[in-house]
């Protein structure tokens, strides 16, 4: 049975990943007290690639079940030392400093955790800590670019009050409220691109159902990371350019660059990817996918349109 395009591990992919948030804060910076990043000289939302990557994490040990395949290795609760150790004890190598580990252990341990880690298999890892150092680094073959709002975003800071203190003394004194504080975007459609390496895949042990399940994630994650702070998060595109070999047969830009995103309703003739009201629904834009003419050994696939 042949394998779709989308789905072959063995060649390269170039992908579009469109999202919108609606009252929402789709990731605050900590420096900044919480407020959504932006481009501070055009004002665009920012999303990064980390948080996206975090998504994808937390999805894909949902997805794949009890796939042992499927752990993850950068985990909220868990050191990475342990983990590492534990490829040493798996493939039989010490832990002393005083053994020399050759390239072919060490091709070995890696192995293990790319075949145990799905989130090491798809996005790579530093190994190079603790004891286990002498692992390097594992390049993953998917890179996942900073997302980025279409247009300018307004970041809003609301004052919130609760009923009740945190301190007892604060009660003691009168007082019967506490003030807070919290940031959202009214709304935002942000655009990501994701690359696909077929020959670092090749190295990591990507399948056809890491790439399945990948997508599936994209689709669904924001459905399993509700938060009030996060407001509505919402997949809106996902367009994915698959090459005929793993050297690929056109660049990537001239193939990402076929997704274009405009107002529904421009400010002008003269100005037509400047709205002509500030966009607060995605009905606000028209995503259009020039599909016509692509190079020869490209398929597209609109897996969210």
């Amino acid at each position: 049975m042949s394998i779709q395009p989308h789905l072959d591990p063995a060649v390269r992919h170039d992908m579009v990943f469109l999202f919108d948030v609606t009252d929402g804060n789709p990731n605050g910076d900590p420096d900044a007290g919480n407020r959504p990043r932006t481009d501070d000289e055009t004002g665009q939302g920012l999303v990064t690639d980390v948080a996206l990557k975090r998504k994808i994490r937390d999805t894909l040990a949902l997805a794949a079940g009890d796939d042992p395949r499927y752990g993850i290795f950068v985990q909220a609760g868990y050191a990475l030392n342990p983990r590492l150790e534990a490829s040493y004890d798996a493939t039989g190598l010490k832990l002393d400093t005083k053994t020399k580990i050759t390239a072919e252990q060490a091709d070995r341990a890696r192995a293990w955790l790319c075949d145990r880690y799905a989130d090491i298999r798809l996005f790579g890892a530093v190994l190079s800590v603790g004891k286990t150092g002498a692992l390097g680094q594992i390049r993953g073959p998917l890179q996942v670019g900073m997302a980025r709002s279409i247009d300018p975003v307004f970041a809003a800071d609301h004052a919130i009050t609760r009923v009740t203190q945190t301190k007892q003394e604060d009660i003691d004194k009168g007082e019967t409220t506490e003030m807070g504080g919290k940031w959202t975007v009214p709304y935002g459609l942000y655009r990501a691109e994701l690359y696909y390496s077929a020959a670092r895949a090749g190295r990591t042990g990507v399948d056809t159902k890491d790439l399945e399940l990948l997508y599936r994630c994209l689709e669904m994650m924001f459905d399993h990371d509700r938060s009030a702070t996060r407001g509505t998060l919402t997949p809106r595109g996902l367009y994915v350019f698959s090459h005929s070999d793993a050297f690929g047969a056109a660049p990537a830009h001239r193939l990402t660059e076929r997704v274009t995103v405009r107002p529904a309703k421009p400010l002008s003739p003269e100005e037509p990817t400047t709205p002509a009201a500030p966009p607060r629904a995605f009905g606000d834009y028209v995503v259009s996918v020039a599909d016509d003419g692509l190079p020869n050994g490209v398929t597209l696939t609109k897996l969210i349109a």
